[in-house]
């Protein structure tokens, strides 16, 4: 059984998230767009989607944690996306989760990134794998589907029926503002606009246009480099790699955390080109802000559980 905390949230409705949106997003790119708009089919290209709609059910998880990558990976932490499932109270007959995290390492046989994107329909025996893994093999980045329902160390999922239903339509192009994420920008909207109450948006966008910043996590370092000793040293761990448009993005964000007691991870974006580039991993924004476009759908959730939370041994500002 996993270690689960049920927290009940009482969201916005999505027109009044739509309007703090807008000023922010209007601010940061030249053109922007914030609609509720009833679902296109996210199987159907360019999104890829295992679900066909955001709806039913919405629900988010924070999964694990940065403790258990940091100061020295936990390689007991290890899960099935299906236990994940059962432990946030999903409908067994039908479903859907997607998300970012860190890979099944012990699958695949190295660290990777998880680029969590799966659905099941009469059952979780008839489960739909569109899951990517984004991972650096003989020193170069690569990414292929997941052979597994595994994950690890982290993740952050949103989960829903998978139904269609109304939604946030976001794009945005050419940004003419200092905030280079879209997703931190929204972060930060929901933020200044709600305070402590807390509002956890799930979704999908892809970028259109434009080259932004990502990075893998190589394999794990070898025990005698170990503990990480500061988040310098972690990040410069990580490989960071700028891919051009268009990349499938999927997101998970929280506006507040309120008094920092669920250590939740307030936004995590893991993507894959779903073409036939080799290319993905966690977002960090975009590159040249006057060349990008994004197109973004997503809802927002009326139930938070946080799932094996670990213990900290470490206070860090990291930036994984």
């Amino acid at each position: 059984m996993m270690e689960t905390k049920k927290v009940p949230l009482s969201p916005p409705t999505l027109q009044e998230i739509a309007v703090a949106l807008q000023s922010p997003l209007a601010a940061n790119y030249a053109h922007a767009t914030v609609d509720v708009v009833p679902c296109p089919d996210l199987r159907k290209a360019p999104f890829h989607l295992a679900t066909r709609g955001l709806s039913g059910a919405e629900k988010i998880s924070d999964v694990g944690g940065q403790p258990n990558l940091f100061p020295t990976p936990r390689l007991t932490c290890k899960w099935s996306l299906l236990d994940i499932a059962r432990a946030m109270e999903m409908d067994p007959q039908r479903g859907g989760l997607l998300g970012a995290g860190a890979g099944p390492f012990h699958v695949v046989g190295r660290n990777c990134e998880l680029v969590p994107n799966v659905s099941w329909k009469d059952g979780f025996d008839n489960v739909t794998n569109g899951s990517c893994l984004a991972q650096i093999k003989q020193g170069h980045p690569s990414v292929e589907k997941s052979p597994s329902l595994d994950c690890a160390l982290m993740i952050n999922l949103y989960g829903s029926l998978g139904d269609p239903g109304p939604v946030l339509r976001i794009t945005a192009q050419g940004r003419v503002g200092g905030e280079k994420s879209i997703t931190e920008l929204m972060r930060k909207a929901l933020a200044g606009a709600y305070g402590e109450r807390m509002v956890s948006l799930g979704g999908v966008f892809v970028v259109k246009r434009g080259r932004a910043k990502y990075h893998i996590m190589p394999d794990f370092p070898p025990e005698t480099e170990l503990p990480f000793k500061s988040a310098k040293q972690l990040n410069d761990w990580l490989t960071y790699h700028d891919f051009e448009a268009p990349m499938v993005c999927l997101s998970v964000l929280h506006s507040a955390d309120p008094g920092k007691q669920l250590e939740l991870r307030m936004e995590h974006t893991h993507c894959a080109s779903m073409d036939e580039r080799d290319v993905g991993g966690h977002y960090h924004g975009d590159v040249k802000g006057e060349e990008v476009e994004y197109e973004g759908y997503f809802n927002v959730a009326k139930t938070l559980y946080r799932i094996e939370k670990p213990e900290v041994t470490l206070e860090r500002d990291l930036h994984h």
